[in-house]
């Protein structure tokens, strides 16, 4: 059995079968997680959707800031923009289907394997936040997904402000900085301070702000942050993080990474 990391599909499944086959992967015997954004920009949002749902438990899928886009979109608390390709999904007669599925995803996940342990966001983690309080505070928003409270909280949930996390949040504020931080985050101060207009590359970081990796005394440096999101950025792999997005929808690559061996699967465009 292999334990893989696959990064942002964002509904480019024919990209990510010439992926699955250069692996030999097989749902039967292998398991893959997927670091968010499954779905929109690319042509087939849910084909990925339907695939990975046949999969079981085969596909361990962590939130991004597109699957919960498309939430928000079919619940109507977000328009779609002329940039979304979800009609695929909004659609369809499985509709609900999906969406229920996609509803029980995670926003982070914590994994130990071969003496490593591996937390899984899509975007990143504050500096604050270790990786157990880092899955506690994930499944905060994940109770509110699966609730019948998610009409209400996801037309709360897009703003920038909190910029920073506090113990004391409440309410709809609390929820949406941990959504922020796992599903947005690319820069922010050495007091966690969130910044959300620069997204190119590490030099794009505005003045006293910092690659949320690289803060100094982050409290998740004792594990291996595995993340997406951030394609700009493209492949990283250091001993404390590993970045998986580079870029499919864009014209990049779909990449993964195999635990057992530590090292990128070849990358398929």
């Amino acid at each position: 059995m292999a334990l893989y990391m696959i990064g942002d599909v964002q509904g480019c499944d024919g990209a990510l079968q010439r992926l699955l086959d250069a692996m030999s992967f097989s749902p039967s015997r292998d398991t893959a997680y997927f670091l968010g954004d499954l779905v929109n920009r690319g042509p087939n949002s849910a084909r990925v959707l339907r695939r990975l749902m046949r999969w079981g438990s085969s596909a361990q899928c962590i939130l991004g800031n597109h699957d919960l886009h498309l939430l928000a979109a079919a619940y109507g608390a977000r328009k779609p923009s002329r940039k979304d390709t979800l009609n695929d999904v909004l659609l369809a007669p499985d509709c609900a289907v999906m969406l229920d599925w996609l509803r029980q995803q995670r926003m982070a996940h914590l994994l130990q394997h071969l003496g490593k342990d591996y937390l899984m966001v899509h975007a990143g983690v504050l500096p604050s936040w270790s990786a157990s309080k880092t899955i506690a505070l994930a499944s905060e928003v994940e109770a509110v997904l699966r609730g019948p409270q998610l009409s209400g909280f996801l037309k709360k949930m897009y703003a920038d402000t909190p910029a920073a996390w506090c113990d004391d949040l409440r309410g709809a504020d609390r929820l949406r900085v941990i959504v922020n931080a796992l599903t947005r985050l690319r820069f922010c101060t050495e007091a966690g301070a969130m910044e959300f207009d620069a997204k190119d590359g590490l030099q794009s970081a505005p003045p006293g702000f910092l690659p949320w990796f690289d803060l100094p005394g982050r409290q998740t440096s004792n594990v291996v942050v595995a993340f997406g999101h951030w394609s700009t950025l493209g492949w990283l792999d250091r001993p404390d993080v590993i970045a998986l997005d580079s870029g499919c929808v864009w014209g990049g690559h779909l990449s993964a990474l195999m635990l057992d061996a530590g090292t990128p699967a070849d990358p398929m465009s």
